[in-house]
């Protein structure tokens, strides 16, 4: 089990919210490393539904869903959702929006790893990842939640900065690449690629989109 940091500054009327629940290359208190792609042959099994959000680890108490795990350059990267219907799960939302609760826990089984005899350093390679749970003690405190997930747009036409934001954690472009369609739309990309700084293709962009659209659309 390990313990991962939160920082809940609110979370959605629907119960949804969003952050990491594991960071890669950063040494916990436990003196263990998970590593880029740890995660990866777990979450392809898988899939974010067969993952449980439990809490404090408790097998009887589900109180959601996770609708998003997947790995980015940071960690591992979740979406869930809390469900209202469950009593337990209305104690939690409101103990995280008081900021009593602001943790969570990865419950998994260590397939692949690799001890430094000199410093004790565990570094994890591969990951049998079972579930994860809100609790109430981290113990990595620099993974930290960066929003409450919400719907993108509903309230009206986004600012550029929000636009921004989607393109980069949604559509999956560089910040370089988000500012570039700001500035010139496609074209502006077309010549950043161009410049040999940016995407190149054309089709893979476009399944980036698609890919941010759906998200839009769920």
């Amino acid at each position: 089990m390990k313990f991962m940091s939160l920082d809940f500054k609110h979370t959605e009327a629907d119960g949804t919210f969003e952050g990491y629940a594991s960071l890669f290359n950063r040494e916990d208190l436990g003196r263990d490393i998970v590593m880029p792609g740890a995660f990866r042959e777990s979450l392809a099994q898988r899939g974010a539904r067969g993952i449980k959000l439990l809490f404090q680890h408790d097998a009887n108490q589900p109180i959601g869903v996770w609708t998003v795990l997947q790995e980015d350059t940071r960690g591992l990267y979740a979406q869930g959702r809390l469900m209202r219907e469950v009593a337990k799960a209305r104690e939690v939302m409101a103990l995280m929006r008081a900021g009593a609760l602001d943790g969570l826990s990865i419950g998994f089984r260590t397939v692949k790893a690799r001890r430094d005899k000199a410093s004790g350093v565990r570094r994890i390679d591969k990951i049998d990842l079972w579930e994860i749970s809100i609790v109430t003690f981290p113990l990595l405190p620099e993974a930290r939640i960066t929003t409450t997930k919400q719907k993108p747009f509903v309230s009206g036409p986004p600012t550029e900065r929000e636009f921004e934001r989607w393109l980069t954690r949604d559509a999956g472009l560089t910040r370089g690449e988000a500012r570039a369609v700001l500035r010139s739309g496609l074209s502006g990309l077309k010549a950043l690629r161009d410049a040999g700084r940016g995407m190149t293709t054309e089709a893979h962009l476009a399944a980036r989109m698609r890919e941010a659209a759906r998200a839009l659309r769920s």
